[in-house]
């Protein structure tokens, strides 16, 4: 593992688990949690705090999230940006726009007060109100005008979560990205950049060339981000991944090699790393977070295999199984001799002879 400062040409926040007290599955171990958060640092990225990743909307309430925020926020020694949702508002009851506005800068005042950026994640409750692009428009241009710094815009496929089908107002992509853009440029001032993670590396390059200048593409793309990162002779995207909270210290090194050029490196590191993202969101894609729990859990980074919701049975014996050999393949077991008696102990539990 490879302790340093962050990429020098691209800029990498990796999205971060939470860790549950074993005993009280609905509350955080904030010291596990937090030990995480200082792992990630080290290496020289950025932690994008209360995202997906963390169990937004799959077990982390905003109150939760809240704490999280702010404990994180004064920890921080390294860049954070926090999302800001809407999921103080009673999950399935109507709500109107203004309510949707008004949960929005609750969670991005508070977010600003801890001094973090502000992530604007993509609003369940926004999905079933609005009327149409018109609507978006509205909301994202009043947000982005009260804020303090430059914001980053989050667009969640559906893949990632089946409640924000025809966000931005169509289930038309390239309706749905017009729309985008038009915020993004009306906005220019207060947009740092756009993450999005539609599992499309062809739209996601399509959009970073419309892009105005000196506004990022941040890739949520776990399928194809050695490539997009990489970049082509147009441009290239920053990142912002769910999965580099599994495979970070094989993700800081390749962004060291990319610093100086040395795409080969960057690639011999990378490419084994891609099997393992894949199978770890493959569909039903949002069950993701179980398999990133797991490696933290095989590498010693917390003391057991439990999660907010139950969210550990989420995948079968066998996924995690395939799971462990992909991350030895990938070299990424840190402690091999724990991981193999973790992996032991998992399967002794699901009735496995090992």
């Amino acid at each position: 593992m490879v302790v340093g400062p962050p990429p020098v040409f691209r800029i990498a926040y990796a999205a971060a688990h939470v860790v549950v007290d074993p005993l009280l599955p609905h509350v955080l171990d904030m010291e596990a949690t937090m030990a995480f958060r200082r792992h990630l640092w080290s290496l020289g990225f950025g932690v994008a705090e209360a995202m997906d990743t963390a169990q937004r909307g799959m077990g982390l309430d905003w109150s939760t999230a809240r704490e999280l925020i702010r404990v994180s926020s004064a920890e921080r020694n390294g860049a954070i940006a926090c999302g800001a949702n809407t999921d103080q508002l009673e999950a399935g009851k109507p709500a109107t726009i203004d309510e949707v506005v008004r949960a929005y800068e609750e969670q991005c005042e508070v977010i600003e007060a801890a001094g973090g950026r502000v992530i604007l994640m993509a609003s369940r409750a926004l999905v079933r109100c609005a009327k149409g692009p018109e609507d978006y428009a509205r909301v994202y241009n009043r947000l982005l005008a009260e804020l303090r710094q430059p914001a980053i815009l989050h667009w969640l496929g559906d893949a990632f979560d089946p409640q924000l089908k025809g966000y931005w107002g169509s289930e038309n992509v390239a309706e749905a990205m017009t729309t985008c853009l038009g915020v993004i440029r009306d906005n220019r001032a207060k947009v740092d950049g756009i993450k999005i993670s539609l599992l499309d590396k062809q739209q996601e390059i399509m959009m970073r060339r419309r892009l105005p200048e000196g506004v990022r593409m941040y890739t949520g793309d776990d399928f194809d981000y050695v490539e997009l990162i990489r970049g082509d002779e147009q441009g290239h995207s920053d990142a912002l991944l769910g999965i580099f909270d599994g495979i970070a210290p094989a993700a800081a090194l390749a962004l060291r090699a990319l610093d100086v050029n040395d795409l080969s490196q960057y690639e011999e590191l990378l490419a084994p790393t891609v099997p393992l993202s894949r199978h770890i969101f493959q569909a039903p894609t949002y069950f993701y977070k179980t398999g990133l729990v797991f490696l933290a859990y095989l590498n010693g980074h917390q003391r057991h295999f439990q999660m907010l919701g139950g969210q550990q049975s989420a995948r079968s014996i066998v996924h995690l199984a395939e799971l462990f050999v992909l991350a030895d393949q990938a070299r990424l077991l840190a402690d091999p001799e724990l991981a193999v008696h973790r992996m032991r102990l998992v399967l002794q539990l699901a009735g496995v002879e090992a």
